[in-house]
C-alpha cells in the first residue's frame, strides 16, 4: 500500500471573543483538514492548525508523501525534515509558546496514516497506539471572560459578554447544564489577579466539589503568584488542583515552584521532549500537558505519558480551538495514556460548526466515548468542508493576531506579559 495524492483544504470556523493574556480571539478560527489517499482506495484523514506557517508547511510536504508506505513513520518523518529545512516555528509572533513546523506538519500527517492503518487492519487507532485502559475521555469545562461579538458577519456570538466574577460563574452553569463537566479551566490573566480570584472562590461554592485550574498564560509575576496561591488556600485544602503557566519561563517557572507545594502545570515551557530534562533538573513543573499537534502525533503524545511516568510528572491534555478529527484523535490518545491524570482540556463548546458526519458529539457528564470504527472512527462531511473552506475564503483571515483583534474591543490596548 502506498501513498497516491495528499489534499490539504484551508477551513475558517466562526470563533468568539475569548480573551486571554496576549488579547483576543479573533471573529475565525483556522484549522486545515487532512485527507491522504493511497492505491488500495483506503483514506486517511488528519486536522491541523491552518495558519499560514502550518499551511504552508502541509503544502510544501503534501506532494513528497507520493509513494510512502503508511506503515513507514520513519520515512514520513525524513521526508517532512527534508521537505522543510531551516522551518522554524509555526507560532505568530503574538504567541507566548512556539512550536517547530516540523514536528506541526509531521504530527498532523501522522495521524492520518495511523487512520490508514487502522481502517486496513479493521481497529481502532488506540489500539495501534498499545491499547486503551479507558475508553470514557473526561473532559473539563474550559471557561473564558470574553467581549460581546461586535461582528456576527461569520457566526453568531456565544453567552455575550462574560467580564464579571458573577458572569463567568453563570457561564459553568450554563455548560455544567449542557455538558456535565465535573472540572473546570479558567483562562486567567485577563482581569486583575483579585478578581481572578474572586471568581474561582464562587466557582468553588458552586461546585464544591469539582477541580479547578486557572491558566494566565505567563500573565503574572512570582510574587502575583504566591499571593493568588496564598488566597486560594495553598495546597492543603486549596481551590485549585494545579496552576498552569502563571509566570513565563522555564527559570521564573522554578522560582516559584521552590516556593509552592502546588503542583505547576505547562504548555508554555515544556513543549519538547529536551525541555523536559531541563524542568525536571529545575524543579520547574510537575504536570506536563500533552497535545497530538505538537508532541509528534498521537505516537509522540503517548510517549510523553512514558517519560513523564518515570519522571514522576503528572499528565494533562491541552486543547486549541478544534473540530471533529481533532476531537476524535484527542480521545484516542487519552484512551491509550495510562497515566493521564487529570481530565482534558477542550475548547469544543465554543463552536457550532462540524466537518465530521453524524454531527456534533454529545457530552455526558463531562465525557466523550472514545470512537470504535476502524482508524480515527469517523467520516468527513465533504459538504461541511466545502462550506466552511469558502469561508475561508470571504473571511480572508490567513494568521491569528490576538492582541491586533483585541484593538477592536480595547483601542488603547497595549499587550504586556506579564501584566500583575
Amino acid at each position: 500500500m502506498r501513498i497516491t495524492e495528499v489534499i490539504v483544504t484551508p477551513i475558517a470556523i466562526p470563533d468568539v471573543p475569548l480573551a486571554n493574556t496576549k488579547g483576543v480571539h479573533p471573529s475565525v478560527f483556522l484549522r486545515a483538514v487532512i485527507e491522504v489517499k493511497t492505491d488500495t482506495g483506503l483514506v486517511g484523514l488528519g486536522e491541523a492548525y491552518g495558519a499560514k506557517r502550518t499551511l504552508t508547511g502541509l503544502q510544501t510536504v503534501a506532494p513528497t508523501l507520493e509513494g510512502l508506505d503508511p506503515y513507514d513513520l520513519r520515512d514520513l518523518r525524513r521526508r517532512v525534515e527534508q521537505a522543510l529545512p531551516n522551518s522554524g516555528g509555526v507560532n505568530a509572533p503574538t504567541a507566548l509558546a512556539d512550536h517547530k513546523v516540523i514536528d506541526v506538519v509531521y504530527s498532523a500527517y501522522e495521524i492520518a496514516l495511523l487512520d490508514i492503518r487502522g481502517k486496513e487492519v479493521g481497529r481502532p487507532l488506540y489500539d495501534l497506539l498499545g491499547g486503551a485502559v479507558r475508553k470514557t475521555i473526561p473532559f473539563g469545562g474550559y471557561l473564558f471572560y470574553k467581549f460581546a461579538k461586535q461582528d456576527l458577519t461569520f457566526g453568531p456570538d456565544i453567552m455575550g459578554e462574560v467580564m464579571t466574577p458573577d458572569t463567568l460563574v453563570a457561564q459553568a452553569r450554563e455548560f455544567a447544564a449542557e455538558y456535565g463537566f465535573k472540572s473546570w479551566k479558567l483562562k486567567g490573566g485577563v482581569l486583575h489577579p483579585d478578581e481572578e480570584v474572586e471568581t474561582l472562590l464562587k466557582l468553588r461554592e458552586v461546585f464544591p466539589n469539582d477541580g479547578l485550574r486557572i491558566d494566565p498564560m505567563g500573565g503574572w509575576t512570582v510574587e502575583t503568584s504566591l499571593k493568588v496561591i496564598d488566597q486560594l488556600g495553598g495546597t492543603a485544602g486549596g481551590v485549585l488542583e494545579y496552576l498552569e503557566d502563571p509566570v513565563r519561563g522555564m527559570d521564573a517557572m522554578s522560582e516559584l515552584s521552590a516556593q509552592t507545594d502546588l503542583p505547576l502545570a505547562t504548555n508554555l515551557v515544556v513543549v519538547e521532549f529536551e525541555q523536559i530534562i531541563e524542568a525536571v533538573k529545575k524543579d520547574a513543573v510537575q504536570i506536563v500537558l500533552s497535545d497530538h499537534h505538537y508532541w509528534r502525533g498521537a505516537t509522540g503524545a503517548v510517549h510523553l505519558g512514558e517519560i513523564c511516568r518515570a519522571a514522576g510528572l503528572g499528565v494533562s491534555m491541552h486543547s486549541n480551538s478544534h473540530l471533529g478529527i481533532s476531537l476524535a484523535a484527542m480521545r484516542h490518545v487519552a484512551a491509550a495514556t495510562p497515566n493521564l491524570t487529570y481530565d482534558c482540556d477542550t475548547h469544543y463548546p465554543w463552536s457550532t460548526k462540524e466537518i465530521i458526519k453524524g454531527g456534533r458529539p454529545t457530552f455526558r457528564n463531562g465525557t466523550l466515548q472514545v470512537p470504535e470504527g476502524p482508524g480515527l472512527g469517523v467520516e468527513l462531511d465533504h459538504e461541511a468542508v466545502a462550506e466552511l473552506h469558502a469561508l475561508y475564503n470571504n473571511a480572508m483571515v490567513k494568521d491569528r493576531d490576538d492582541t491586533d483583534e483585541m484593538m477592536k474591543y480595547i483601542p488603547d490596548y497595549v499587550r504586556k506579559v506579564p501584566r500583575w
